[in-house]
């Protein structure tokens, strides 16, 4: 799941705001797959060409939902997958991080996450009502319908995220995939994310490396979204939250390192 989020990560950071839409649309195509074990197996059969799968993954899905997330599934079909069901699931934190990912843009994230943890806790108190959220016997719009009592004043993104997890009732219980919610919501806000622009294309091995000394020098993980802007003065510019690097003040900072290390 983890190389499929950041092969999607520059579309959702472009998205800002809005990427609750995307994240909408790939819950849908979650539950186009759980609704229909021929296509699951399709997507996920080990014995078919991977250009097959991702061929299969575009006609599927047409213009139901935007091209960028028929892109991302098409390159998520070419995957090899343990169990069927192991895509939609994959699907579905996607769609979860990136519902998190428009929070992150407008400054919610923490909130998410808090108000994810407080519903978590109130369901572990009190039986009845997490019986209730999780009965798949009761109609989903009235399990998703108790929410609004539930979430009075939480933000928009917590309330959509807890609206699909009690609506869809996949295989996790709800208790724990509101824990799943909120570790995806805490890992996200720990990860630094660095916005590089290139004068040309990276390389793989320069992408890595250069990850590698950020990572170093921020003393923990940064994940790279790499655009190309050949007016890049000094092939080189790269954005860490509010600070700005240069290629130059780069190389500074890594032989600084390089001494104190000894």
């Amino acid at each position: 799941m983890r190389a499929a989020a950041d092969r999607f990560s520059p579309v959702v950071t472009a998205a800002g705001t809005d990427a609750g839409r995307l994240g909408e649309e790939i819950f849908a195509v979650v539950d186009a797959l759980d609704g229909s074990a021929g296509l699951r197996r399709a997507l996920t059969d080990p014995t078919r060409a991977a250009q097959d799968k991702a061929a299969l993954a575009e006609r599927a899905l047409g213009s139901a939902v935007s091209p960028e997330v028929v892109a991302l599934v098409a390159g998520m079909a070419r995957d090899r997958w343990s169990a069927d069901r192991d895509l939609a699931d994959a699907l579905e934190q996607v769609g979860t991080d990136t519902y998190l990912s428009a929070a992150q843009a407008g400054g919610t994230l923490l909130d998410v996450e808090d108000e994810i943890f407080r519903l978590g806790r109130t369901l572990a108190e009190q039986r009845e009502l997490r019986v209730a959220l999780g009965n798949a016997d009761l109609p989903a719009e009235n399990r998703v319908g108790l929410i609004g009592a539930l979430l009075p004043t939480a933000s928009p993104i917590t309330r959509a995220l807890v609206s699909r997890t009690v609506g869809a009732l996949r295989r996790r219980s709800v208790t724990g995939q509101l824990a799943a919610i909120g570790e995806l919501a805490a890992a996200r806000r720990r990860r630094l994310v660095a916005t590089v622009l290139a004068a040309r294309p990276l390389t793989q091995a320069q992408r890595t490396r250069l990850g590698e000394i950020l990572s170093r020098v921020y003393d923990q993980p940064v994940h790279l979204n790499v655009g190309v802007d050949p007016t890049v003065v000094g092939g080189l510019r790269i954005q860490v939250g509010s600070e700005v690097l240069d290629a130059t003040i780069l190389s500074k900072l890594e032989e600084a390192r390089r001494r104190i290390a000894g």
